[in-house]
């Protein structure tokens, strides 16, 4: 096992200056903190407290690890799982991962330095040497809303598959052919998940997808709104755009508008991940809904379990769509898809002649 001064000769810093990252000293600068940071990684260093074996007495602690904290989505996770250890007696430390493996690692050590019983982890992309550590460690585990290849770790997550397969018959039914998906990253399983629903549940429906019409998004307001442009400038763009999440669909609604185009006469919205806000705009949001409260219930139940010497099973619980007026209405698809074909072409030749 490496050693705090194996640590210190790989970051060229003393053993001194490691002890003071680790302390999380103010002293430390950004660059010197980030450089421990990744020896620690490299060497797969574990601080002597949290490598000792033997645990003298529970914490009645545990550490949440979230991907993204300014996405809702999360921010209700990480509400419910708190209520529901509040009420096991439990108290909730949360680190914002940020999507970023190497701030996940972070919050990983200090997490377990500070001998939380258990740990629910969001976790990012990348297998990390630490995360690999901890799966084969004593410390209670549970993988929430997404799971990594190959790690044998209970999870807690939803499965939108017949959701999408429902919002897909619902899409045709109103007329649509041309529907397009903005996925979130193809390395994490929700990206992945979302994706092969779609184009399954687009087979099973007789719809041809264009390659154009799949784009990879990273679950950020930004790449929604670059890809909605990327979309809509193509020679025959969509007629729905399906979000693979809440942000994104924040950054669709923005280039929408920022067009001057009509929701749904001009083009139809639809998102994964339901937030309050979707209701309460005009017009709502159709949108498949996750159970996202129950599901950090159920994960705090879980790592309970595990710390109870129960069997520690994983959970799956089943999304839901939720049909608002973003994509038309029964019957207007095509009377929709008119008018908005018109309304286009007439702010082009606008802007062609301004």
């Amino acid at each position: 096992m490496a050693r705090i001064k194996d640590v210190a000769a790989h970051a060229g810093v003393s053993a001194a200056t490691v002890s003071r990252v680790l302390n999380d000293n103010p002293s430390v600068t950004e660059d010197t903190r980030n450089r421990v940071y990744a020896a620690m990684t490299a060497l797969n260093y574990v601080p002597n407290a949290v490598a000792r074996s033997l645990r003298t007495e529970a914490t009645k602690t545990l550490g949440l690890i979230i991907g993204d904290i300014l996405n809702p989505f999360f921010t209700e996770l990480a509400r419910a799982v708190e209520d529901e250890a509040r009420e096991a007696g439990y108290t909730v430390v949360i680190g914002n991962a940020d999507e970023r493996a190497d701030q996940q690692d972070h919050y990983v050590r200090t997490l377990l330095e500070q001998r939380v019983d258990g740990l629910l982890i969001c976790p990012t992309a990348e297998i990390t040497p630490l995360i690999e550590e901890v799966t084969r460690g004593d410390r209670p585990l549970v993988f929430l809303d997404r799971t990594l290849p190959g790690m044998d770790v209970p999870s807690v997550r939803a499965d939108g598959t017949q959701a999408i397969r429902q919002l897909i018959g619902h899409l045709r039914d109103l007329g649509h052919r041309r529907i397009a998906f903005i996925s979130g990253p193809g390395t994490l399983s929700t990206g992945r998940e979302r994706t092969e629903a779609f184009l399954m549940a687009a087979a099973e429906n007789g719809l041809e997808i264009p390659e154009e019409y799949i784009q990879m998004g990273d679950f950020r307001a930004g790449s929604g709104q670059v890809l909605t442009s990327t979309l809509l400038d193509l020679p025959e763009p969509p007629e729905v755009i399906f979000l693979g999440d809440n942000l994104m669909a924040l950054g669709a609604l923005d280039e929408i508008r920022l067009r001057g185009l009509r929701i749904p006469n001009d083009i139809a919205l639809a998102s994964f991940d339901d937030v309050p806000w979707f209701a309460h705009i005009h017009p709502p949001i159709t949108a498949i809904s996750q159970p996202t409260a129950e599901l950090g219930r159920r994960a705090v139940r879980v790592i309970l379990d595990s710390l109870h010497g129960k069997p520690a099973e994983s959970v799956v619980l089943p999304a839901v769509l939720v049909v608002r007026e973003s994509c038309g209405e029964a019957g207007e698809g095509r009377q929709n898809r008119a008018a908005g074909q018109g309304g286009r072409e007439a702010r082009e030749t606008e802007r062609g002649t301004s």
